[in-house]
């Protein structure tokens, strides 16, 4: 074990999906629901790798601070994207740092973004709905040199899911059904 990892756990599995690549395969999802006003809860049920489903239960409340209508009970979307960005970065440094036997001391990582708000409530068509740039910084003390974290830091930032995903357009597929009946929860 070397921060929190088990690394022959995590080589075992890097070579299963090496030999195997439908073991590698994930699929994710989640289900949210509104609540009145600004208000949702996201229920995790279950995500499947390599064909297998695993059942999860998470539920993530979501609010907006009053300053834009909310009641600020609970982190807004955006506090939960760059919470998610944050936290897929953290999992790479602490599982390529331990296959490198680098031990993390500490690792913070500060991120930040600006959004036009006269993208979003649509008084500007010109300016964007979203994030133009996400700055993010990465703080790591260890047993490392300077060096040995910069090529750590290269390969978080080309191996991040959720970089890649925010930094990259992916496609979406969208539906829409309206029903004239209450929906279940």
């Amino acid at each position: 074990m070397l921060n929190g990892i088990d690394v022959d756990a995590l080589k075992n599995i890097t070579g299963q999906v090496t030999n195997d690549p439908q073991q590698g395969m994930t699929s994710w999802g989640v289900t949210t629901t509104w609540q009145g006003g600004t208000r949702s809860d996201t229920q995790v049920n279950a995500f499947s790798v390599g064909g297998e489903k695993v059942e999860r239960n998470f539920n993530l409340k979501v609010d907006e601070p009053s300053e834009f209508l909310g009641t600020n009970q609970f982190a807004n979307p955006q506090d939960y994207l760059l919470t998610a960005l944050n936290a897929c970065i953290i999992v790479g440094y602490a599982t390529l740092c331990a296959v490198e036997g680098i031990k993390i001391d500490t690792l913070r990582i500060e991120t930040t973004g600006d959004i036009d708000l006269r993208g979003f409530l649509g008084i500007d068509p010109t300016i964007k709905n979203g994030y133009d740039t996400v700055k993010f910084t990465v703080f790591i003390t260890g047993d490392a040199t300077a060096e040995q974290f910069e090529k750590i830091h290269e390969r978080v930032k080309a191996s991040s899911p959720n970089l890649f995903n925010l930094a990259n357009p992916i496609n979406f597929e969208t539906s829409l059904k309206v029903t004239d009946h209450p929906l279940p929860y």
